[in-house]
């Protein structure tokens, strides 16, 4: 319960005033495209998410609201001998995405390790 708030709601407003003097401030990350997580084995791709950064006394916290994409991850590292086998339907979807040509998707792709959304993610980020 917040204390002098009756049942402790407060609107909007009053929560923003309050939290203000608590040296607490929040900003949202407008036209946010695409958040990305990745660990070790796992890749977490948000599309159409909100984002925010909460800042209490000089740590920044940001909060992701949205439904992600979990992929496993190939692992890192395979032999660069091994030849990665890519479909044309792969080469098609990573050059509509990014919005570049067929032979530079290709590219991405092999680079990638045949991953389409990695592929993606590498050209859309250059």
């Amino acid at each position: 319960m917040i204390p002098g708030i009756p049942g402790g709601r407060m609107n909007p407003r009053q929560m923003k005033a309050a939290m203000k003097r608590l040296g607490i401030e929040t900003e949202e990350i407008p036209d946010v495209e695409e958040v990305v997580i990745r660990t070790p084995t796992k890749e977490y791709v948000f599309k159409s998410v909100e984002v925010s950064a909460m800042t209490v006394q000089g740590q920044k916290t940001w909060q992701i609201v949205g439904e992600p994409i979990v992929m496993n991850r190939k692992t890192a590292g395979a032999p660069p001998s091994e030849k990665v086998s890519i479909s044309d339907e792969d080469v098609d979807l990573v050059a509509e995405k990014a919005g570049v040509s067929k032979a530079v998707a290709r590219k991405a792709l092999e680079e990638a390790n045949g991953e389409p959304a990695e592929a993606i993610i590498r050209l859309m980020s250059r």
